[in-house]
């Protein structure tokens, strides 16, 4: 469908209607939620009605509206049934919240929105609706739905016919497909709006492929998980499709999560609410660095996207903080901030699966180098995988995979002291437009399957020459405690070479800056003692 076009608002079945709603209503038979199809046409059309709408924006617009659509058709199937029952009241609110359903006003119910999508005053009518809910269901809602639908910026008949479109799609708790379609509408509009915001995308998508394969990774099967840096939730809902997939309960997993963007920890609450998932996620304005929202937990485990070389991370403050037991980070990158973050909150047998630009595998700019050593000697580093290219949006910055566990000696699995597991995946995966890639459910079987077999008691690990190879604690002090697997498994090539000088650039231009913003608050405190003695400059 060319973008732009709408469904016609007379209420009449149309084209598009009918095309949307037959292929979700497919993919509700099918009950799998795979290649549903429908939900490109869906982010397509609606996206079409964005105007000069900012796509930062037009997110929250969007994914607010698909929040609303789907409590208001949980309510009214709950209050099918209630209405079935003999003396129940269907505007009783303890028939709803009993049932884990959230209370939905009347004037916030999806079918007096639709009527009154043609008003002029539609966008405060939204925006009336959500202050609405979030009053009737505070402890999970408060502060988290969009209220900016009267916004000038946004066009009330564009508005109006956004909010046809997503009537086309209906979700039902009885079947057992539609959390699941929910679920891949919400992740594909953020996915989308992720390609289309660009270089700031990582503060809240991470994609899908990337987290899958951390999570099939370390198998978190049950205990404590934690994200300090949670974006919109992606980790922990992967975490709980893996746990489901492999016949493990619901509760099994204690999610806690921590945001310092709250547009973003707002997308992350509405993600966990329309999953059903039970998560501590707490807005922290001053992030995890300042103000650690969790500073008693200890977790089993922990799945984490941080911002690459994050050079405002307010490092100046905490040259002497307790976390830096094996070295102090620089303060122009927070990297081995992160890492050693991670390393606090790990329980005594805790695992941690996060990703870091590439550089970290061999910087030696502000003591990374010794940090890095320290890591290791410690015997903490468990494996390294070096990603493809254009797997995210926005950067381009090539990426690893770490895996750090705090027992590597008499856990579950083999005793792996001395020596730490190098995968080499840049080769693979497969292009999926012109600008990215994605690991396909082969290759995160791949990566995962050699790194448990390295890690048990019971199977059989080989070497691969060119993607895998474990390695001695010995050889990797030869090549002087770089981590980066090319080195190792036999695939090191100029790209790898070009890495390490980009990194060390940015690093000299981070320092640079640093020192520039140095001076010039030297010379405005010079210049003002100057003033103050009498002399004019």
């Amino acid at each position: 469908m060319p973008r732009g076009k709408v469904a016609p608002s007379n209420g009449k079945a149309s084209k598009t209607k009918t095309s949307v709603a037959a292929k979700a209503a497919k993919a509700k038979t099918n009950g799998t939620g795979a290649n549903l199809g429908f939900e490109k046409e869906l982010f397509e059309t609606a996206n079409g009605l964005r105007g000069n709408v900012d796509p930062a924006e037009y997110k929250h617009i969007v994914l607010g509206l698909i929040f609303l659509k789907y409590i208001s058709d949980i309510f009214e199937e709950h209050q099918a049934k209630v209405k079935t029952i003999p003396g129940a009241d269907p505007e009783d609110r303890d028939e709803y919240k009993g049932d884990n359903v959230f209370w939905v006003p009347q004037s916030a119910r999806w079918a007096d929105i639709q009527a009154k999508a043609k008003s002029p005053k539609i966008g405060v009518l939204i925006d009336e609706a959500m202050v609405a809910i979030e009053s009737e269901n505070p402890a999970d809602l408060r502060g988290v739905l969009p209220k900016d639908y009267a916004n000038p910026k946004l066009d009330p008949a564009r508005l109006g016919k956004l909010i046809d479109v997503i009537s086309t799609v209906g979700f039902t708790r009885d079947d057992k497909g539609s959390k699941d379609i929910l679920g891949r509408v919400y992740e594909y509009f953020l996915k989308e709006f992720a390609g289309q915001e660009g270089k700031q995308a990582g503060e809240f998508y991470t994609p899908r492929c990337i987290v899958r394969m951390l999570v099939e990774m370390i198998e978190p099967f049950k205990g404590r998980i934690f994200d300090p840096c949670c974006g919109s939730g992606g980790m922990f809902v992967q975490s709980e499709e893996f746990l489901l997939e492999h016949e493990g309960r619901v509760g099994d997993l204690v999610i806690y999560g921590q945001e310092s963007n709250h547009t973003t920890w707002r997308l992350a609450k509405m993600n966990m609410a329309i999953r059903g998932i039970d998560a501590d996620i707490r807005w922290n304005p001053q992030g995890s660095f300042i103000k650690d929202a969790f500073p008693d937990l200890k977790a089993d485990f922990i799945l984490a996207n941080p911002q690459f070389n994050d050079s405002e991370w307010s490092g100046e403050l905490l040259r002497d903080d307790k976390r830096w037991k094996y070295g102090v980070p620089p303060v122009g990158n927070a990297n081995f901030a992160w890492v050693q973050h991670f390393i606090v909150h790990l329980s005594v047998t805790g695992v941690a699966a996060f990703l870091l630009a590439n550089g970290a595998m061999s910087s030696n700019q502000g003591g990374e180098g010794e940090i890095r050593k320290a890591l290791i000697e410690a015997n903490l580093v468990d494996c390294i995988v070096a990603l493809p290219g254009q797997l995210f949006y926005g950067t381009q910055i090539p990426v690893s995979a770490w895996i750090i566990s705090r027992d590597r000696q008499n856990h579950k699995f083999r005793d792996r002291r001395d020596e730490v597991l190098f995968i080499d995946a840049r080769k693979i995966g497969e292009m999926v437009d012109r600008t990215h890639k994605e690991l396909l459910k082969n290759d995160n079987e791949k990566i995962a399957g050699v790194y448990h077999a390295w890690r048990s008691k019971s199977k059989t690990y080989s070497d691969i020459v060119g993607f895998c190879k474990s390695v001695s604690l010995e050889e990797i002090q030869r090549h002087g405690f770089i981590l980066a697997p090319g080195r190792y498994v036999g695939t090191e090539d100029t790209e790898e070479r070009g890495e390490e000088f980009a990194y060390k650039m940015r690093g000299l231009v981070a320092q640079l800056s640093q020192q520039r913003k140095v001076s010039v608050e030297l010379d405005g405190v010079i210049a003002d003692c100057l003033k103050a003695m009498g002399y004019g400059i």
